[in-house]
């Protein structure tokens, strides 16, 4: 792949050539993947700059047909704007109308030198949006390993960068974490062929070139090895996990991925449904992924409760899955029954439980319900959540009785306070029962709980 030089226009100003000779000139080098000499927004360029420059970009994109002779080359669209995400709307779906084989987004350079991430994720998505979703995204400039995950997960296909060598240049040493200073090394944290052959004492002894060649050459091999453990992840349905493991290494990568809440609606739908394994749910960052955001969206679009169920009986979850198969819910469902003196055929009996929020039994072994493993105890932004759910459910369903079974060590009394708030916005009645009502345990011990797996 070769650039154009755009991206020396706005370091030095401009550069002393035009489309035509760019063009010509990648063709005659053979080049695989080429892109038009484009004009680069920049970070601080005012509305009316950046709007200039994502017009004269399209337009040296349309004059791309006219100019180029060969049909062998893959051709890189790329979309303007900077920070203005009106106009990076617009310069996407202008520039998905044309023929390239590769988009790519233009100018975020600057945005991931600043660490600002959450604008690299506002960026990303914007384009993406506006773009043909079955063609490759290229993200000029993004050669830091510790941020290609994220990149990854925002859909981006393709990186460049000469990052590994001008950092080398400083002597600043990468890891999938973020960057350390070679004369603050005591030891290599990597067991490349570089590190494993050297140690920090012998490499700030070497001459500047030779230590700025054996730097460049272990940035390049982390660099690789992060993007052989992403896709990894990806063929074992690990990848949002991954992210989450990224993203604590810097407190501005954390707010990135937090930004995804904003568009976790157009996560979910270019997600698959199902996936060969079960997914790991560590903390309320994982509330956005979109398994969660996916099953709580159908429960209510696409889910009703028999049509006979007078009273919703509502059992914690527990660690065997499916719940309602549990030796605790069975226990605690008898002991509810005889209490309230109800037929089995009016009681419909889910479970609440963290990250998804209400599970009818009819749901239960659906993926991913039963394929999930939740981190305990649970943090007070999951609570809530689930809470929320269960008030979002009591509310909308048509039930004319609600019985809680509390867990207060988990739920923190939250649960019970929204069963309170739906069923007296319903005006139906309420009742509230803890284990110690019915003398049961509702956590069965962990060797028990390894019979359920992460396999479907």
């Amino acid at each position: 792949m070769t650039d154009s030089g755009a991206y020396q226009t706005l370091v030095y100003g401009d550069i002393e050539t035009t489309p035509k000779e760019i063009v010509k000139y990648q063709e005659q080098i053979n080049t695989d993947i080429a892109t038009i000499l484009d004009l680069p927004t920049g970070w601080n360029a005012s509305k009316n700059h950046a709007t200039y420059t994502v017009e004269e970009t399209l337009k040296r994109a349309k004059e791309l047909t006219t100019i180029k002779t060969r049909q062998d080359i893959l051709w890189v669209g790329p979309v303007q704007g900077g920070q203005h995400l009106d106009l990076i709307t617009h310069s996407a779906k202008e520039m998905g109308k044309l023929p390239f084989q590769i988009y790519a987004l233009g100018s975020p350079t600057p945005v991931m030198e600043q660490y600002l991430f959450d604008t690299l994720v506002d960026m990303i998505l914007t384009a993406k949006k506006s773009l043909p979703p079955d063609k490759p995204l290229h993200l000029f400039g993004a050669g830091h390993p510790f941020m290609f995950t994220l990149a990854v997960a925002l859909g981006c296909d393709l990186f460049d960068s000469a990052a590994y060598a001008l950092y080398a240049r400083e002597d600043r040493y990468m890891t999938e974490r973020g960057t350390l200073r070679l004369n603050e090394l005591e030891y290599f944290p990597c067991a490349c062929p570089v590190c494993t052959g050297n140690d920090p004492d012998k490499v700030k002894a070497m001459e500047k070139m030779e230590r700025q060649e054996i730097l460049a050459q272990h940035n390049l091999f982390v660099s690789f090895s992060e993007l052989k453990r992403i896709k990894q992840a990806i063929i074992d349905g690990r990848l949002w996990e991954h992210l989450e493991l990224r993203a604590h290494g810097h407190p501005a990568l954390l707010q990135g991925v937090k930004k995804l809440h904003k568009y976790k609606a157009y996560l979910e739908k270019q997600s698959p449904i199902t996936k060969k394994t079960g997914f790991l749910f560590f903390s309320s960052l994982g509330l956005i992924r979109p398994e969660v955001v996916r099953y709580r969206r159908r429960l209510f679009q696409r889910y009703s409760p028999p049509r006979n169920a007078e009273i919703l009986v509502l059992l914690p979850q527990t660690r065997m899955k499916p719940f309602h198969k549990s030796r605790e819910h069975r226990r605690a469902l008898k002991e509810i029954l005889r209490k309230i003196d109800a037929k089995i055929a009016k009681v419909h009996t889910c479970t609440y439980a963290a990250p998804f929020g209400i599970i009818p039994p009819e749901l239960d072994e659906v993926y991913p319900l039963s394929q999930h493993e939740v981190t305990t105890p649970l943090d007070a932004e999951t609570v809530t959540s689930v809470a929320r759910e269960v008030t979002r459910y009591i509310t909308k369903m048509n039930y004319k009785r609600i019985v809680l079974l509390q867990n207060p060590e988990m739920w923190k009394g939250k649960i019970a306070t929204a069963c309170r708030r739906a069923c007296k916005r319903k005006k139906i009645p309420l009742n509230l029962y803890t284990r110690e009502n019915f003398f049961i345990r509702l956590e069965p011990t962990r060797a028990r709980s390894q019979k359920n797996h992460l396999k479907n």
